[in-house]
């Protein structure tokens, strides 16, 4: 198991034990038990006390599914599209057509890349004015059509260089607010791995916002939160605690309504686990926002977004 992280080591060690053990002819069933056992109790002890910086890292893994790959495990029939028909086509966002269980659905999302030219070429999930124009083209004909929207997130955020600026990196997000604001279709935004600031929230105005269990979502990065509070980005583990970007921070602070499980170890030691619940949260939230109407799912969609933030003072006690 590659690019494992620092707090996997015991468990991948034990694997690798227990990997010998079956491969052993002559290995006893009952070690093979009492490993397995072992194992079992490691994992659920790492993963119940895990750090928001170590949730962090696992949301960049490098094997965890990314939008492509999830496309391929929950939906027929995807056609992709491309470009914004403005600039070109910025690979950092992939959406298109595709049935989710026989309903005709849209599909936007960021993609990171594997190998070290696609990664370059998709700009390292970071999306160009001219991704979120794509997106913003295909919710638009979502909208027309009265087809739902799915969107995942996945991103450390918008592209940072000078050209994505002088094409209008800040007005493209905007747009992207602003129309998904009204669209009047059902819309669903999965977060995947990290949701990065505003590239993040540009294809995340959903009425339902759902999270794997561990991916985190915040409006900077750990690293950069610590280079502006601290002046040192190696602050960063300090600075993942105190932003509150897990999912159960999120849930509790009404920025997210559910928090999708992952398997045993993380959505990267299985896609087809994680592909499971994500389709079974997905159904889930289809089925109940299928009910509402137009008008309604707008409502909804406003209301949810205003309410976040939202804080009371407490008036000073008086002296006595």
């Amino acid at each position: 198991m590659p690019d494992g992280l620092d707090f996997e080591q015991p468990l991948l060690e034990l694997e690798a034990k227990l990997a010998e053990l079956r491969a052993d002819a002559d290995g006893a069933a009952d070690e093979i038990v009492r490993t397995e056992e072992r194992l079992d109790r490691l994992r659920r002890r790492v993963f119940a006390g895990l750090t928001a910086w170590q949730r962090t890292q696992l949301a960049r893994h490098p094997k965890r599914p990314h939008t492509a790959d999830l496309v391929k495990l929950l939906f027929e029939d995807f056609l992709e599209l491309h470009g914004d028909r403005v600039f070109g086509d910025d690979q950092a966002i992939v959406g298109g057509l595709a049935r989710f269980e026989g309903r005709s659905v849209v599909v936007v999302g960021h993609q990171k890349g594997r190998e070290t030219r696609e990664k370059i070429a998709r700009h390292f999930g970071m999306p160009h004015p001219e991704g979120y124009r794509k997106a913003l083209r295909l919710m638009e004909m979502a909208d027309r059509f009265g087809k739902p929207l799915v969107t995942f997130i996945d991103t450390p955020g918008a592209y940072p260089g000078i050209g994505a600026e002088e094409r209008g990196q800040a007005a493209a997000i905007a747009r992207n607010l602003r129309v998904m604001s009204s669209l009047r279709i059902p819309v669903i935004a999965m977060v995947t791995g990290e949701g990065g600031s505003g590239g993040a929230l540009a294809i995340g105005v959903a009425n339902r916002v759902l999270m794997l269990e561990y991916a985190v979502y915040s409006v900077i990065t750990p690293e950069g939160c610590a280079a502006i509070l601290w002046n040192d980005a190696g602050k960063a583990p300090e600075a993942a605690e105190i932003m509150r970007i897990t999912p159960p921070d999120l849930l509790r602070l009404g920025v997210i309504d559910t928090i999708v499980a992952e398997p045993p170890g993380g959505a990267h030691r299985d896609w087809e686990a994680t592909a499971a619940s994500v389709r079974s949260a997905l159904r889930l939230a289809l089925d109940a926002l299928a009910q509402l109407s137009p008008h309604t799912l707008v409502r909804e969609r406003y209301e949810k977004f205003r309410r976040i933030g939202a804080w009371e003072e407490e008036a000073a006690p008086r002296p006595r």
